[in-house]
């Protein structure tokens, strides 16, 4: 990679309820997807900075970091994706426009790629997980 060629990051949270379902939210933008709350750096932000300030702007809420638990690189985007696990306050849930709904979804019917990088965030064990799609 050149000095001036660019890659995206993201920072992204698995959020679970009381019954260990994992929080997703519909996009109201590209193939309108369900995917975890989070998106893009912002320039000068860490990864940290980002998953805060995007729950904040996607739900409304703030959501506490508990720890980082793997890096993906997506070949289809040029990306690389980081995971944590985060808890909502007790506040409720105020969607953006760049939503339509939110849901809880069991770890088993998430698409292959979620359901690892939910279930590898589950089963932390003190390692960052490193992966690619």
């Amino acid at each position: 990679m050149a000095f001036n060629d660019t890659f995206r990051i993201s920072s992204h949270g698995v959020i679970f309820n009381d019954v260990g379902q994992v929080l997703l939210l519909k996009a109201t933008y590209g193939k309108c997807s369900w995917g975890l709350p989070g998106g893009a750096l912002e320039p000068g932000e860490t990864i940290h900075q980002a998953l805060l300030r995007e729950c904040q702007e996607e739900l409304g809420v703030s959501v506490k970091i508990e720890y980082l638990s793997g890096v993906y690189y997506h070949s289809a985007f040029n990306s690389q994706a980081c995971i944590f696990k985060a808890q909502l306050g007790q506040q409720p849930i105020h969607l953006s426009a760049e939503h339509s709904e939110y849901a809880y979804f069991d770890i088993d019917s998430l698409s292959d790629i979620q359901k690892q990088r939910v279930q590898e965030c589950v089963l932390f064990n003190g390692n960052v997980v490193s992966d690619s799609f």
